[in-house]
């Protein structure tokens, strides 16, 4: 998860609150010293941390407060404290029908790959996105641009010979009119100079943007402040994408410098895949660190990765009573898009402080087996996808199906057995209810008694 020292802090700290009988000085000074440390390691910046600290002991201190109320308020108090610093309540990108939104930031801050992750979040959203490219200073600056919007799915418009951004964008502008969302990549320096800004600003007068996006990387930490600043000055930006949060300490310092820059942070980039990105919301992101759970960025998550068209697909097979080992494998796709176990055990309510003691190994384990099923299925023929029941007894198959997906015919058995499970449960439950996701008590009832004993993890 992202600031996972911070959140581990912080859910221990807020236990420690609720399990103490009495919340005495000495105890308060442990907690407030370990918030600190954890904080000033996240790079948060200290004037805020004194401020935050000071407050956490005023409140548990005050005589006037007793029992279980303090305990409540000093929660409530570390939750809405911390939200508040991170930005306080979220801010939602506004988009018009049609909406030009301009991507600018230094060399290296990830315009390009967030263009593609951006283009791809609105495009599963319905909006028919495409991307164009006027950074013509960076050298295969084009060609990255059209890489990264392959993976996106989503049209990408260059001109690798043209060096003036102006006319490229002049030769595509009755294109990018078919299209309800146009993304500009532009090019960046290794600082905010005149030259640049003249080079945004003649781009921006052209383009007639709706939309100033500034890129930062996290590991820039606090002083996110200075360049969040400086170019909200010099070219007026309407927000921030925060890239790399999962990748650095500093993760804080970013996201507490844009809050006191008054530019609102609307995306953070998760991970390296193109579904790795979330739209910031300080109150759910405190509610991850606190383990309470993200349930809107997992739901945001699984809208990302859910191909409607599959997904149709397995409902109408759903309510022809048919699955297959095919759509098992669509099933593990999806999951494997929608990231690491820990970090979507941390997004549900509930599971955050599980998710923190359940050992990393286990978790990596079970998205191994997961990765061997998917290599399983794709070494088998169509006929034996379709009929995974002919697999049951033929040694000679699963061998063969085990030697071409680098696995053991133990891991090939697990597999059919799973699939087995998966089946009886379906067959046991109406499939126009299941396919909709109603299943009744009496089922869940069955489905518990035959899962007893067979399903391991």
């Amino acid at each position: 998860m992202v600031l996972d020292k911070l959140g581990s802090t912080l859910r221990k700290g807020v236990t420690r609150i609720g399990n103490a009988i009495f919340l005495d000085k000495k105890l308060l000074d442990s907690i407030v010293k370990d918030i600190q440390k954890a904080l000033i390691e996240a790079d948060v910046d200290i004037e805020l941390i004194f401020e935050l600290t000071q407050k956490i002991k005023k409140l548990g201190l005050d005589e006037n407060i007793k029992g279980i109320d303090k305990k409540e308020q000093l929660v409530t108090l570390i939750h809405d404290e911390i939200m508040n610093i991170l930005g306080g309540e979220a801010k939602e990108l506004q988009l018009k029908k049609k909406t030009k939104i301009m991507f600018i930031g230094l060399y290296g801050a990830g315009k390009t790959t967030n263009i593609a992750k951006i283009g791809f979040y609105y495009a599963k959203r319905g909006r028919k996105v495409c991307a164009i490219g006027l950074d013509t200073d960076r050298p295969a600056a084009m060609d990255q641009l059209e890489q990264m919007c392959e993976k996106a799915k989503i049209p990408c418009f260059v001109d690798k010979k043209e060096k003036d951004p102006l006319k490229i964008y002049e030769s595509y502008k009755k294109d990018l009119d078919k299209y309800d969302l146009v993304l500009v990549d532009t090019a960046g320096r290794d600082g905010l100079n005149k030259e640049l800004i003249a080079q945004i600003e003649k781009i921006d007068k052209k383009v007639k943007a709706d939309l100033r996006l500034l890129v930062l990387p996290a590991d820039v930490g606090q002083t996110a402040k200075t360049q969040a600043t400086e170019f909200q000055k010099a070219l007026s930006i309407d927000g921030v994408i925060i890239t790399r949060m999962d990748g650095t300490s500093k993760g804080g310092g970013a996201l507490t410098a844009c809050a006191e820059s008054k530019a609102p942070v609307y995306f953070i980039g998760v991970g390296e895949q193109i579904h790795e990105i979330e739209t910031f919301n300080p109150r759910n992101f405190v509610n991850r660190l606190l383990g309470m759970g993200d349930l809107a960025s997992l739901l945001e998550k699984v809208k990302s990765a859910t191909d409607e068209k599959q997904a149709k697909r397995i409902e109408e097979r759903l309510k022809e009573g048919k699955f297959t080992l095919r759509d098992l494998a669509g099933q593990l796709e999806q999951m494997n898009q929608l990231g690491s176990m820990d970090k979507l055990l941390s997004m549900v309510p509930g599971m955050g402080g599980a998710a923190a003691k359940i050992p990393k190994s286990e978790l990596e384990k079970q998205e191994k087996k997961m990765s061997q099923w998917k290599s399983a299925i794709s070494s088998m023929t169509e006929y034996e996808i379709e009929n995974p029941e002919s697999l049951e007894k033929q040694t000679s198959r699963i061998a063969r199906i085990a030697k071409g997906s680098g696995t053991t015919t133990t891991e090939i058995r697990a597999l059919l057995k799973q699939y087995k499970l998966l089946k009886e449960m379906m067959n046991m439950q109406n499939p126009e209810k299941l396919a909709s996701g109603q299943i009744d008590k009496k089922m869940m009832q069955k489905i518990a008694k035959q899962m007893k004993g067979k399903v391991k993890f």
